[in-house]
């Protein structure tokens, strides 16, 4: 496996955070969330800085954060927001700059996963249903379109999916 960064995209509740956690101690790299990064660099959740400056301001911020990681010369694991894609820009940065992972999940697994979650400004509505569906659908040939590898995050707990994942990395 080149030793280049691994970028885990995919919708919220993929499971690319906790994946991720998993795949960089597997392989012995430095491990980074893009959300996470945000929230250290401007002392905000993600849900203030929705409110504060709109969905708008965050993605400036995540597109910026995006690029500062990019530059680390340490070859990393980077987890990155279920939003990333939408800007083109930050899709070429992407392709050009490490190998792309899209974690994919059923809607049925998506919905579960984030039915308690109260962290994530797009899913604070009546119907989150409608929205995971509406996210999937605009976003999946995003994914797609950038992905190395479209990996299913599935119902296998991390540290086996993770084995299988780097095993796929190096058939890249």
């Amino acid at each position: 496996m080149n030793e280049q960064h691994i970028f885990l995209v995919g919708p919220m509740g993929a499971g690319k955070s906790t994946i991720g956690r998993h795949l960089a101690a597997f392989l012995n790299r430095p491990f980074f969330d893009i959300d996470n990064e945000i929230e250290a660099r401007t002392g905000a959740d993600i849900q203030w800085i929705f409110d504060m400056e709109g969905e708008e301001g965050f993605r400036v911020r995540e597109a910026k954060a995006l690029l500062e990681l990019i530059q680390n010369d340490t070859s990393s694991v980077i987890a990155t927001g279920g939003g990333i894609v939408l800007r083109e820009d930050n899709r070429e940065a992407l392709r050009e700059n490490g190998q792309v992972i899209y974690l994919s999940a059923t809607k049925e697994q998506l919905y579960d996963r984030t039915r308690k979650d109260k962290s994530r400004p797009l899913l604070q509505v009546d119907n989150r249903r409608e929205v995971i569906d509406q996210l999937v659908e605009k976003r999946d040939p995003l994914y797609r379109g950038i992905a190395d590898l479209v990996f299913p995050s599935g119902s296998v707990p991390p540290g086996k999916l993770v084995k299988s994942l780097a095993q796929a990395l190096t058939e890249l």
